[in-house]
């Protein structure tokens, strides 16, 4: 009589976009059948319809897509009134589109450390960034945890400035009770494919409850037409195909059980790895994240980045370079040092695998794996 197999520990990705098809392959072919049949294919009743759904899912009176959360940066700032050399402040850890989207919009940048247990814009450094010159915040709803929207209100109030939120991971996201994206003049929404809501390619959004931002970013995406081939404005050509709409649509309906998930598992991490010499994120009391990634920090980065590997858990990092040391950003004029807590977050910070598909035994797997890499240490 042979032995008993040895069970084998289940391969962990840092994501799975093939098993997000897969699991809703039916929903999903209809909808590009559906577009494939009616023979239209830029701004048609997909794009339309789902620019209505996407806006009562994220509790704007109005949703305008785009191409890409670049472009959604850049046509919410526009849209907005920021005018040619207007200055934006915006956290220093960022990813870097949402620099490159304000500089699309004209804006000159001025940059801002971040909170050291959320990682998110921190107010009062955004407050002492600003200067009479200063006309939007830009906070970002980093890893799908929310940035301090009241104290950032405030602050940007004091400096004459408005606020546009960097929605782009923290989609189905609140803060007390109200949606993230609701807070300032208008968000900006990416969909790129790993995002908690993802195209099958690139698209974005910008949402609003103001009628008269949301009309000029219609025009914005499109040449800045307000009739065909009449250009009111300069604009961009920046327009979500109907393909995209409609893979949008069909996944929509799941966002909510898709954040669930997320939740849970990054609450089983919470638990699981509270105990050990690794720094975790901090929700924001009564926020309720998204929970995008999920990052945890230590000095040891790239020790711990090959154990796991080792072990059949792939993690990913974000953002390693804060934007003020990217080269294409020196023109800014900072230097390493001027922002201590974003370059500590990049130089420290790593990503287990957290989707929706993930099952138990694959969590277990990850926590397994962290957890034996501070045993191998002790």
């Amino acid at each position: 009589m042979s032995a008993p197999t040895a069970a084998v520990a289940p391969r962990v990705a840092f994501g799975d976009l093939a098993e997000d098809y897969r699991v809703r392959r039916a929903e999903i072919d209809a909808a590009i059948r559906r577009v494939l049949a009616r023979g239209r294919f830029i701004l048609g009743d997909e794009v339309r319809r789902f620019e209505e759904e996407f806006a009562e899912a994220v509790g704007a009176a109005y949703a305008v897509a785009c191409g890409s959360g670049t472009d959604a940066v850049a046509i919410a700032l526009a849209a907005s009134g920021l005018k040619p050399g207007g200055e934006v402040v915006l956290p220093a850890n960022t990813c870097s589109p949402t620099l490159a989207g304000a500089r699309m919009a004209g804006a000159r940048p001025r940059l801002a450390d971040a909170e050291a247990d959320t990682l998110t814009l921190d107010p009062v450094a955004a407050e002492r960034a600003a200067t009479a010159e200063t006309r939007f915040f830009l906070p970002v709803h980093l890893y799908g945890g929310v940035a301090d929207l009241d104290a950032l209100a405030l602050a940007a109030a004091r400096k004459g400035a408005l606020l546009v939120e960097d929605c782009a991971q923290s989609h189905g996201a609140s803060w007390k009770s109200r949606p993230t994206g609701t807070f300032g003049r208008a968000a900006a929404y990416s969909f790129y494919p790993s995002k908690n809501l993802g195209a099958y390619g690139d698209g974005g959004a910008v949402a609003t409850n103001d009628p008269e931002v949301a009309a000029r970013a219609r025009a914005l995406r499109q040449y800045g037409w307000t009739r065909r081939d009449f250009c009111e404005s300069e604009g961009w050509n920046s327009r979500l195909d109907e393909i995209q709409a409609a893979i949008l649509r069909a996944k929509l309906p799941f966002l909510a059980r898709e954040n669930a998930r997320r939740r849970e598992i990054a609450e089983r991490y919470d638990a699981a790895l509270a105990a050990l010499p690794l720094r975790l994120l901090t929700a924001r009391p009564g926020s309720i994240p998204a929970r995008h990634l999920y990052p945890v920090r230590l000095a040891a980065r790239d020790a711990f980045r090959g154990h796991l590997a080792a072990r059949g858990v792939e993690t990913g990092i974000h953002y390693p370079v804060p934007l003020h040391l990217h080269p294409a950003y020196a023109f800014l004029g900072y230097r390493r040092g001027d922002f201590p807590v974003a370059e500590g977050a990049c130089d420290s910070v790593v990503s287990l695998p957290l989707y929706g598909g993930l099952s138990d035994a694959q969590v277990d797997t990850v926590i397994a794996a962290v957890r034996s890499f501070f045993e191998t240490k002790g």
